[in-house]
């Protein structure tokens, strides 16, 4: 006879009265735990039951790390401002548990461009929220695109496209820019005024075929955000690929992005609606006063917030039996790490207003109440033991 079937006939053998005494043992011993002796339940194939211990388990603090803080204030932030405009920037090294995914929100001015640059080590993800601006990207194959945006626009340039940014018309236009790579940093753009200041002076004139005096006239140092004159809309060159790819999405006015639910409305895009978007999905979701986007978690990616409109409140969830919750408002953003149940409240009297994205392209999540639909009622009485039958009812019914 195995070990396994001994300890099953041992256990049975005690019955309801041996499991009493059981307990009793144990809370003789120094009351309910759920840390015994080391050892205790055997090794190997050879184990058995042990008295039951603590209704429920206990989580020491020194074994769990702390939870940590998940809202940052963007707009808060010191701006980087040049000529034509500025930008504040929440990444890792401002906002720690930020690893995944950074943020910027960017104003420039009429006639301002974001000059040619690229990121080295970040796709870049972008809604307009005032404002028409105009970009051009060139990728690896020498294909470029020019596009015009107006709010509720998004773009996505992959990982190394050089692209720039320029407004159109005679308003400013600012837009937040998300980045698939927490340690991205607008300091660490790769742009071109930069690469010709800190370029010999005779190899760049040999490449672009100009007398080495004329390069003198180049700025120096970096331009970042250039002033510059206004470009009428009506001139403003629109010039996008007429392929499934294009850079450009209209979040606002495209019915594939419609995902509402109770409480709000939700406008996103993903990898499976907009292609070029394979490492990012975001979006734009509204959620009504005293209503909330129930508790949930995402399966493969971290998610970012920043806050338009409105007040909201998170409660964040981690392993450990951790759980925090704060307050947000216009300008704050908040990071949700990867597999952390949360939900998000609208605590004030006007609609909150959240732009939130994702780093990676499919979207995935679990809702906390589908879950317990799923699972059988033998299962969810078991697991919320000592809670009315007709609780676990409704629980199911939702």
């Amino acid at each position: 006879m195995d070990a396994n079937r001994r300890a099953f006939l041992g256990t049975a053998a005690l019955g309801a009265g041996g499991l009493v005494a059981l307990t009793q043992q144990a809370a003789a011993a120094g009351g309910a735990t759920d840390h015994g002796p080391a050892g205790a339940g055997g090794f190997g194939r050879d184990v058995q039951q042990l008295p039951p211990g603590a209704q429920v388990a206990y989580h020491d603090p020194k074994d769990v790390g702390a939870m940590p803080d998940f809202r940052f204030s963007l707009d808060g932030n010191v701006p980087k401002i040049t000529s034509g405009g500025w930008a504040k920037e929440a990444t890792v090294h401002q906002f720690p548990i930020s690893k995944g995914i950074a943020g910027v929100h960017m104003f420039l001015d009429p006639g301002a461009s974001r000059e040619l640059h690229w990121h080295a080590i970040a796709a870049e993800w972008a809604y307009v929220i005032d404002g028409r601006c105009q970009t051009v990207v060139l990728d690896p194959s020498g294909a470029s695109e020019i596009n015009n945006y107006e709010p509720g626009d998004l773009w996505f340039f992959p990982k190394g496209h050089g692209h720039s940014i320029q407004t159109i018309g005679d308003k400013p236009c600012h837009f937040i820019l998300s980045f698939d790579n927490g340690a991205f940093s607008e300091h660490g753009t790769f742009s071109i005024t930069d690469w010709i200041d800190v370029s010999p002076k005779d190899m760049l004139a040999l490449d672009f075929g100009l007398p080495k005096e004329a390069l003198n006239a180049f700025p120096k140092g970096e331009a970042y955000i250039q002033a510059g004159p206004v470009i009428p809309i009506s001139q403003a060159l629109d010039a996008p690929w007429p392929k499934e790819s294009t850079h450009k999405f209209r979040l606002l006015k495209d019915p594939r992005a419609v995902r509402d639910f109770d409480g709000g409305t939700f406008r996103l895009a993903t990898v499976d609606e907009w292609p070029v978007s394979k490492s990012m999905s975001g979006g734009v979701m509204t959620i009504r006063p005293g209503q909330m986007r129930k508790f949930h978690w995402n399966v493969n990616a971290n998610e970012w917030h920043f806050y338009l409109k409105g007040k909201g409140q998170v409660a964040l969830f981690g392993s450990g039996g951790r759980g925090k919750v704060a307050d947000f408002v216009p300008g704050d953003v908040a990071y949700i790490p990867m597999g952390f149940g949360h939900a998000i409240k609208n605590v004030g009297d006007e609609d909150l207003e959240i732009i939130q994205t994702w780093d990676n392209g499919k979207f995935e999540e679990i809702d906390l109440d589908a879950w317990i639909k799923a699972s059988p009622n033998y299962l969810v009485a078991n697991n919320f033991a000592g809670v009315p039958a007709e609780t676990i009812a409704k629980l199911k019914q939702g």
